[in-house]
């Protein structure tokens, strides 16, 4: 029985992570997970703004690290979600 409540709370908390986006499998690197479409955007548009000298690169690396925190976030209380549902 435990064996497939543990079964069940991996499946939940797969569903809710696979929900935030997807993960190619790299042959050198391995395992990488690519963000939502729009996190994409946000990335690539803060890469032009720093090319087109806009802003500066120190200040769209910071912008980038800080959207890049809080989405990790995100998908951490995303998983804790994903075992509260499983344990109730």
């Amino acid at each position: 029985m435990a064996e497939k409540s543990r079964t069940g709370h991996q499946n939940a908390v797969d569903r809710v992570l696979a929900a935030q986006g997807f993960a190619v499998d790299l042959p050198v690197i391995g395992r990488v997970r690519i963000p939502r479409p729009e996190h994409l955007a946000y990335y690539g548009a803060l890469g032009v703004l720093a090319a087109a000298e806009i802003i500066e690169w120190p200040v769209a690396l910071v912008l980038a690290t800080g959207h890049w925190l809080i989405e990790d976030q995100h998908n951490r209380i995303a998983h804790e979600i994903g075992e509260a549902l499983e344990e109730a």
